[in-house]
């Protein structure tokens, strides 16, 4: 009989510990530089959390290691419900897909909540360098093996996956500059530091607004619908590449069912919101409000392809392992 009572307390637990949660402030890791668009996702969500719920949701922005660092934090965090991650495509299938050694398993260590957003990735250009189109681009690459710099927001990311899918379909060679976050490279790209960068249309969007960065593609494989004058790769002669960054709320893995149902179901609520939807619109992001099991391995196209001549575990020119002092450990 006394088992019998202990599993009805435990039974009970459970719902009425969501009932009751949040009762202290819940922590957002963000694996990037603030304003990147896992910053951007979490602070948008965190703000309406934090007005729904009345307790502080706290954006903590842990950049380095590719992702390393952020994912490998959550995976290790207490699973009560109050420390979560905001990762990206790069972070759930792209890292697993590159580097044979993982700090963190996104099966075994984390668990889903929500799908966030989905932002397309651009070819972009600073508004004085030389190139006014794809074609030029690749022109250039061509007579310059090697020499013409893009800016990407780190080794290994998926803009850098890009960028040598891009060079291997078109038979070019680039310089890939990695920056610490989207943000910090959108800004140099803006500066006129690099002529080139790839990176996601949210990080560049308040640049292109100012005239100081022109989008020359998209890496979908179709138009951004918020921006339908940009062409996409494919249609500039740069064949398959479709790729995109998309965002999702994740947990340590054993954190309570029904504490993941209602986040879930508030952040499906936010997202809905005309206001959030704006909010990401601005930057050319699309909200993806699924529910629990609609998160997990990324779909190939729109952000999980990889190209196809590069085995597992083979890293692209200029690619490098992070080092154990920046993966956490």
């Amino acid at each position: 009989m006394a088992w019998l009572i202990v599993a009805f307390v435990v039974f009970c637990a459970a719902p009425a510990q969501a009932q009751n949660y949040p009762t202290k402030p819940i922590h957002i890791l963000s694996p990037y530089a603030p304003g990147g668009i896992s910053d951007i996702a979490s602070r948008i969500l965190g703000a309406k959390l934090t007005e729904a719920w009345g307790q502080q949701v706290v954006v903590e922005n842990r950049p380095g290691g590719n992702g390393f660092i952020a994912m490998t934090a959550a995976a290790k965090a207490a699973p009560d419900g109050y420390t979560y991650v905001m990762a990206t495509v790069g972070d759930v299938a792209i890292n697993p897909a590159l580097f044979k050694e993982m700090p963190y398993d996104v099966d075994r260590d984390l668990a889903p909540v929500a799908m966030v957003s989905d932002a397309p990735m651009v070819l972009a250009a600073h508004a004085d360098a030389p190139f006014k189109s794809v074609a030029e681009v690749i022109a250039a690459a061509k007579a310059q093996p090697g020499r013409i710099s893009v800016a990407t927001p780190g080794n290994g990311s998926v803009n850098q996956i890009v960028l040598e899918w891009m060079a291997l379909n078109t038979g070019t060679r680039f310089q890939h500059i990695p920056y610490k976050g989207g943000a910090p490279a959108a800004a140099a790209l803006a500066g006129g530091d690099i002529p080139l960068g790839i990176l996601a249309s949210s990080s560049v969007a308040p640049h292109v607004k100012s005239g100081r960065i022109r989008v020359l593609a998209v890496t979908m494989g179709k138009r951004s619908r918020f921006n339908p004058e940009w062409p996409t790769l494919q249609e500039a002669g740069v064949s398959e590449v479709d790729a995109s960054n998309w965002t999702a709320l994740f947990a340590p893995k054993g954190t309570p069912a029904p504490v993941i149902d209602k986040l879930n179901g508030e952040v499906l609520k936010i997202l809905t919101m005309p206001d959030v939807k704006e909010r990401f619109a601005g930057g050319g992001v699309d909200t993806h409000p699924l529910e629990c099991g609609g998160v997990g391995r990324p779909r190939e196209t729109g952000g999980g392809a990889l190209p196809r001549h590069r085995p597992k575990g083979e890293y692209p020119t200029g690619l490098s392992r992070p080092s154990q002092s920046h993966m956490g450990r």
